[in-house]
């Protein structure tokens, strides 16, 4: 999920236009029938008021990549978070999520257009100091999970943002960012995204901005990159670093997706990898739970149980499967290939969510999901945020 800026024509306003829209309207995730029966067009189930897996009140729930608090019918830019997004946040027993604030694809907006994505999120939290709290390091976790408040991570999905400046870095982690994407999926100057067919790898100036990140305690995020870059990233880290919101290719062969190799060498250097609830779980149709699923055993099976977490890249309130959700997917996902930012996979007849997963408490059904099929109430607990908290604190202090 980002805060999209049109690259070609250099128009912020614009571009800000689009990130409500994108973001209200079209989360990038998937769909399914494991639990529940969804029904295109008809409203998501509400949270349900009792936790359907024993340990989730106690668990530690973190969304490694997130749309965040934001209603999901809201069309303005920069709008008042509602009552509704708040209240579903406090139903959807997350203990944190990180919140894309960078911009993304574009050299000349991008550093402007995060000021003031920080800036908004900045007055929210200042505007419901009972609902929402800035995480910085691994005790404003242990803080949000005992006040209930939603810790909010501020997290970047390219680099864009810094220019050719990695000095950027203090400006940025003064103001509370602590997750640093290199690429998205195009190439930047610190290295290839996924859909550069060149598959290049770290720049020079990747290599410094990745000793920066390090000095800083920023914790490093891999996700839309490409291979080499990815796999460059992970051995030029001096701490271990996540992919916060990715699939398995060996399930579901696609650019958004990491080989085995990928989650291996970042598993034995300490990382952790989170699964999407994104179209690309598959590679034709719509994904379900059960596909999630499949991807995150894949991964267990690969990575250890201590390695793999969740990063949805979806909203946390549900999404009302209308005809007009659907126009407006329709008009993003073609926005997205005009600017050569979307990935094979992204088509306007698949939502970008999970159906049987479209409430706020998702990590809870999916933890019910996880216990009935033989999982262990501690490997759901890692998987459910613990694992990320521990990957989290390790890095950023």
């Amino acid at each position: 999920m980002t805060f999209q800026t049109d690259a070609k024509t250099n128009d912020p306003s614009d571009a800000e236009r689009s990130r409500r829209r994108f973001l209200g309207a079209c989360t990038l995730g998937a769909a399914g029938a494991l639990l529940l029966p969804a029904q295109a067009g008809a409203a998501a189930p509400a949270a349900s008021a009792r936790p359907q897996w024993p340990g989730y009140r106690r668990a530690t729930v973190i969304d490694a990549l997130s749309g965040g608090p934001l209603d999901t019918r809201d069309t303005t830019d920069y709008a008042p978070l509602s009552a509704r997004s708040l209240a579903d946040a406090r139903a959807s027993g997350l203990t944190a999520c990180t919140i894309t604030v960078s911009g993304v694809g574009s050299y000349l907006n991008d550093y402007a257009l995060t000021m003031r994505n920080i800036a908004y999120w900045n007055a929210q939290q200042a505007l419901h100091e009972d609902a929402l709290s800035l995480v910085r390091t691994g005790a404003d976790l242990v803080d949000a999970k005992r006040s209930g408040r939603l810790g909010m991570i501020y997290g970047f999905q390219d680099a864009t943002p810094f220019g050719e400046d990695s000095e950027r870095f203090d400006t940025f982690h003064g103001l509370g960012v602590r997750v640093y994407q290199l690429t998205y999926n195009r190439r930047n100057l610190v290295g290839d995204g996924c859909l550069e067919p060149a598959n290049a790898g770290l720049s020079r100036f990747g290599r410094e901005l990745v000793e920066k990140i390090d000095a800083g305690r920023g914790l490093i995020d891999l996700s839309h990159a490409g291979q080499r870059t990815t796999l460059d990233a992970i051995a030029a880290s001096r701490h271990p670093v996540t992919i916060s919101h990715t699939g398995c290719a060996a399930l579901a062969e696609n650019p958004r997706n990491k080989s085995d190799e990928e989650l291996r060498q970042l598993a034995a250097r300490g990382g952790v990898a989170g699964i999407y609830l994104m179209p690309f779980l598959r590679q034709q149709g719509q994904p379900t739970a059960e596909d999630l699923i499949r991807h995150i055993e894949h991964a267990i099976n690969v990575c250890g149980e201590e390695h793999v977490c969740l990063g949805t890249d979806g909203m946390i309130s549900s999404i009302d499967l209308t005809p007009e959700y659907r126009e407006r997917l329709r008009a993003v996902v073609e926005e997205r290939i005009r600017l050569g930012i979307s990935a094979p996979g992204e088509s306007g007849d698949v939502v970008t969510f999970l159906p049987d997963l479209n409430q706020p408490d998702r990590f809870d059904r999916l933890a019910f999901l996880l216990s009935r099929r033989g999982h262990s109430d501690a490997r759901i607990e890692k998987i459910l945020g613990s694992n990320y908290a521990r990957l989290f604190t390790a890095v950023c202090g």
